[in-house]
């Protein structure tokens, strides 16, 4: 499987493109559709599903427009639809504009622990705190887990929100730095890193 990152949006989230032949399964579309749209034609790849790491407009913005498109719904985990109701507020809020905002409405939801999309299987990891149904992608085969805005690398994700938990956060942290060390983490933004760098990252933000 290959992946392939880019780096979009005014906030700057990853969307990740994971690729078996020529089917691509997208981890949060994030914004810029047409770029997506066009990227995938370029490639000639076909999209056989969308996942979301969590709700936020950083990362899903692009979904709705994608669907218009290509008719692909988006996979979230159904405790933070909530977010997607609100795209176009929260957007405005850290952009201080209101962007014009197509919402994904093919949705489905993400609440078992195995999964397979076509050709891609891959374990769910529940892992709350950042938002409330917060979820990480984790490829076992590959050794490869994309972690959305719960782990960076060199960082965490905020837990400020009215909606955050700072006890959930450290939960979810803990569980997924069990995994081995050589897990390759592929954040919502940033440089990729491993679980073996960043198993210290509680004792440097003591949450």
């Amino acid at each position: 499987m290959k992946v392939y990152s880019f780096t979009l949006g005014q906030l700057q989230a990853n969307c990740y493109f994971l690729i078996e032949a020529d089917q691509c399964l997208m981890i949060d579309p994030a914004d810029e559709a047409s770029f997506i749209l066009e990227e995938l034609q370029r490639r000639k790849l076909k999209l056989v599903g969308m996942l979301a790491t969590h709700g936020h407009f950083d990362h899903v913005m692009a979904a709705g427009e994608i669907q218009k498109s290509l008719g692909i719904p988006l996979h979230i985990h159904s405790k933070d639809l909530f977010l997607i109701d609100r795209l176009e507020q929260t957007a405005e809020y850290f952009l201080g504009f209101r962007p014009a905002v197509l919402k994904p409405t093919l949705i489905k939801h993400l609440i078992k622990a195995e999964n397979k999309i076509r050709a891609f299987k891959f374990n769910l990891i529940h892992t709350p705190g950042h938002t409330p149904s917060s979820i990480c992608f984790y490829f076992k085969k590959e050794k490869i887990i994309f972690t959305g805005d719960t782990l960076f690398k060199r960082g965490i994700g905020r837990y400020d929100f009215s909606y955050s938990s700072k006890k959930e956060l450290k939960k979810s942290l803990e569980k997924i730095l069990k995994l081995p060390d050589d897990t390759v983490v592929y954040p919502g933004h940033g440089e990729k890193t491993t679980i073996g760098e960043e198993k210290d990252i509680i004792k440097s933000y003591p949450i």
